[in-house]
């Protein structure tokens, strides 16, 4: 060109895609049923700051939408707009981990349910603490323990023959 530049080649036929929306025909696609806008609980939803949020592409909504990288992601709420929620969250790249932080829309947002097992077992273990000081017995042990290995038994035949299969022996016939 007269510019200075150099004459970049134009690309012919079909090439790579390298769109924001690449690859998310199905990741941004509605399951069945499920078509239209968003119910009236998704804006009634109240978030507040450190509350965890899972981040859920909604294709109907096209404004706020995350990059699909984030779709299914779960982070922490660090900020809160008229219309989108400030989300934090951990993205690995290369060999470190970043702590990103994104706008998104209230659509695109639900709560997360990571948090409630935990919630609930420092529920109980409290209520079991409060118990054991009011009766003045010892305290059992409140951490969680990995599953014991399954109880051994016998397999018992039936009063039937048992049939015993075996391979049968290879024999060259020549």
């Amino acid at each position: 060109s007269g510019l200075g530049f150099p004459d970049l080649p134009v690309k012919m036929g079909c090439g790579r895609s390298r769109g924001t929306r690449r690859n998310t025909r199905d990741l941004f696609a509605k399951g069945f049923g499920n078509k239209g806008l968003p119910n009236m609980t998704t804006y009634m939803t109240t978030y507040k700051l450190g509350d965890y949020v899972d981040i859920v592409c909604n294709g109907a909504i096209h404004k706020g939408m995350p990059y699909r990288f984030y779709h299914g992601r779960t982070g922490k709420v660090w900020n809160i707009t008229k219309s989108a929620i400030g989300v934090q969250v951990n993205k690995q790249i290369k060999g470190r981990i970043i702590s990103k932080r994104i706008h998104v829309r209230v659509e695109h947002v639900k709560q997360s349910r990571c948090i409630e097992e935990f919630k609930n077992r420092v529920a109980r273990n409290e209520k079991a603490k409060s118990d054991a000081k009011r009766t003045g017995k010892r305290l059992a042990i409140l951490k969680r323990l990995p599953a014991d290995p399954k109880p051994g038994y016998i397999v018992k035949a039936s009063k039937k023959v048992v049939n015993v299969m075996c391979a049968v022996p290879y024999e060259l016939l020549a």
